[in-house]
């Protein structure tokens, strides 16, 4: 292990720590300024005041979980603290103006933000992950950088220290904020993510997810005409009546079978994304329920039990598969499955009998196909079942891909139960993921994205986030970054082919589909989230075919010897903090390689912040760039668990990060790669 880092908290000259090297913190240069009303930003015009750069990418479900972390230290800190968000694009369009601004609008962040389409200001902070964040002093200095998501704890800690120091040298500035609102969208929605086609006894029509007005739209066909808004329109966790439940950027909708929503007593399911819940909308009345959640983010890699009690993390979209609501968990990278409780009496909802646990997935952030316990997933932004029931269909928006999720030909008939004492509970939880495969059709990795058609295995997206089957049985996905519609064919050539319906959208997240009188698909509706439109398009007759390249993300390559390399690290708890040795290592790595044969020694799953990896050099031509993926989790508690010196209410908090590093291999390269989950 490398030498410990040290406290964040204790300046360059305190008397009760050793003198360190101070790092002037770098310039912030980029294409242009957003939230501050047109005006350019520097550091000089920030001195006094402490400073936190927060570099995220608009398509990062980490990140929109530090947006939320942070929101409570902005206003807690509001005369002392400037947040300045760094937009640094992974995909390429990300890096577009329009896009910028879209995401600035969809996940409402309230401060400057410095749009680097270039990663320059990324480069000179040397960050490496997304999100990362930094702390410059009120003289200037970088103070303290971390990785990943779970810092708010921490990130309080150090500023009340930064204040209480500064202040007492006089370095410390007070003052209003330099953020400046955009103006808001001219339109009936808000930046909305999904639709549903609602059946002719409910009216028929559609329902919307309106995001970022924390509403649900009940439309009439022409897709203008309101019937009803469900939702006050302010964030929160509350059920009830339309006027008188909240959400929170509800996302996925998915309407249940008949027989099945007379048995449970609601007939959609709402993946309510930044609420960390699932709710249930009865369309008679137009009521809310939560399903599932408790409006915390998960934070541990366990799960499941009653569904009330259980945290969530970022549901996008839900599926009826296999007589279970399957939940695309972004947040941990997994697919959860939610048993409901039967309605009560004369159809009344009673959720506390439900029950949720998880059906696939590891949380490793990845493509790894196979049993579905062992499957890596990347923020599942959209499911849907084959009409015939037997397949869902999955499309992972980091890794570009459409796959799939079915019954393997060894599973078991009833779920498995263990140590299961309540009796609510009672068949209903299974081994995780017992008896299910996983499979992909397009996509190849992280870090592999474009827009390409023909066979299936050569395809490319671009971080798609919706799709609808066709009455053919092939899917049609909504390519969200290449501003797409695209078709998978699974009967096309040997194994699948995929062809282009559409183009020239603004971010299509979602569409329906609408058939004709004899059962063809006639025309799409499409949510156009980043125009904050629906939009009616014809079917095609025929097809065409699209010969893009293949395109990777911006970040230059890490110089790494070929052979044996020691990778590292950092963490050192926030002041008050300390690893909880308790129960072992509460340490975690996770690591594996792109391409696979990469790494020779070291991939896998093993506690400890610590791995002796070795690179196989045969693995890359020359000039030829490689990915390490870390993931990396550690949990610290309030006080010391170990002497039992803990106060009062303390709490444990899981710091976690999953890094995608491009590698070249140089023989003059270091045999050291350094990673900071919380260094200096």
């Amino acid at each position: 292990m490398t030498s410990p880092v040290r406290d964040h908290g204790r300046s360059a000259t305190s008397p009760t720590s050793p003198r360190r090297t101070r790092v002037r913190a770098p310039e912030l240069v980029g294409r242009r300024w957003v939230g501050t009303g047109g005006a350019d930003l520097s550091l000089a015009d920030l001195r006094g005041r402490i400073v936190l750069l927060d570099f995220w990418t608009s398509c990062c479900v980490n990140c929109q979980h530090v947006l939320d972390e942070l929101r409570e230290l902005e206003h807690e800190f509001a005369d002392v603290l400037v947040v300045v968000g760094v937009h640094s694009p992974k995909f390429a369009h990300e890096g577009t103006v329009e896009a910028v601004d879209a995401a600035v609008l969809r996940w409402d962040v309230r401060h400057p933000v410095l749009d680097d389409p270039q990663l320059v200001t990324w480069q000179a902070y040397a960050a490496r992950a997304w999100p990362t964040l930094t702390v410059i002093d009120p003289e200037g200095y970088v103070v303290a950088s971390m990785s990943g998501e779970g810092h708010a704890h921490g990130l309080g800690v150090l500023l009340r220290e930064l204040v209480a120091e500064h202040e007492a040298k006089g370095t410390l500035r007070r003052g209003d904020q330099p953020y400046v609102a955009p103006p808001a969208p001219d339109s009936a929605f808000a930046l909305p993510t999904a639709i549903l086609a609602l059946p002719l006894s409910a009216g028929g029509g559609y329902l919307v997810s309106d995001t970022a007005h924390h509403q649900l739209v009940v439309l009439d066909d022409d897709l203008v005409t309101e019937r009803a808004r469900i939702g006050t329109g302010e964030r929160g966790l509350v059920d009830g009546g339309p006027e008188q439940a909240r959400l929170s950027e509800p996302v996925g909708l998915t309407l249940l079978p008949p027989d099945v929503a007379a048995r449970v007593g609601w007939d959609v399911a709402v993946a309510d994304s930044t609420n960390h819940a699932v709710r249930g909308l009865r369309l008679a009345d137009l009521s809310l329920v939560t399903l599932a959640g408790t409006g915390r983010q998960l934070r541990r890699r366990e799960g499941g039990g009653p569904a009330l009690e259980q945290d969530l993390s970022t549901p996008l979209d839900t599926a009826w598969f296999d007589d279970q609501l399957v939940i695309a968990m972004a947040g941990v990278h997994q697919l959860w499955a939610l048993d409901p409780a039967p309605a009560g009496p004369a159809g009344a909802i009673d959720a506390t009998g439900g029950v949720v646990r998880v059906l696939a997935g590891t949380t490793a952030e990845g493509l790894r196909d196979g049993a579905a316990e062992q499957a890596w997933f990347a923020q599942t932004g959209a499911l849907e079942t084959s009409a015939d029931g037997s397949r869902l269909w999955v499309l992972d928006a980091e890794t570009s891909a459409l796959r799939w999720l079915e019954r393997s030909g060894d599973a078991p008939a009833d779920r498995v139960v263990k140590d299961v004492d309540d009796d609510r509970m009672a068949n209903v939880l299974p081994v995780a993921g017992a008896g299910y495969e996983v499979g992909s059709v397009v996509g190849t990795g992280l870090f592999e994205f474009g827009v390409r058609d023909g066979e299936a295995a050569q395809a490319l997206l671009q971080h798609p986030l919706g799709m609808a089957l066709l009455p053919d049985g092939s899917v049609v996905v909504a390519d969200t970054y290449n501003g797409a519609l695209r078709r998978y064919d699974p009967l096309g050539g040997d194994a699948g082919e995929v062809t282009t319906l559409a183009s020239g959208l603004a971010e299509p997240t979602a569409l329906a589909v609408e058939l004709d009188d004899d059962g063809r698909a006639a025309t799409f509706v499409v949510v156009e989230s980043a125009a904050s439109r629906l939009t009616r398009l014809q079917v095609p007759a025929a097809a065409s075919k699209l010969a893009g390249e293949a395109q990777r993300v911006k970040r230059p390559p890490t110089p790494l010897a070929p052979g044996p390399v020691a990778l590292r690290v950092a963490f050192t708890p926030p002041t008050g903090q300390k690893l909880d040795h308790r129960w072992g290592d509460p340490t975690r790595l996770v690591v594996s390689s792109s391409p696979e044969g990469l790494l020779s020694a070291g991939a896998g799953d093993a506690e400890g912040l610590s791995r002796d990896l070795v690179i196989d050099p045969s693995a890359l031509g020359p000039g030829a760039t490689g990915v390490l993926h870390v993931s990396v989790q550690a949990a610290a508690c309030d006080g010391d668990p170990m002497t039992g010196e803990v106060p009062e209410f303390a709490a444990c908090h899981l710091y976690q990060q999953d890094w995608g590093i491009p590698v070249v291999l140089d023989e003059t390269g270091p045999s050291e790669l350094a990673l900071d989950l919380r260094g200096a």
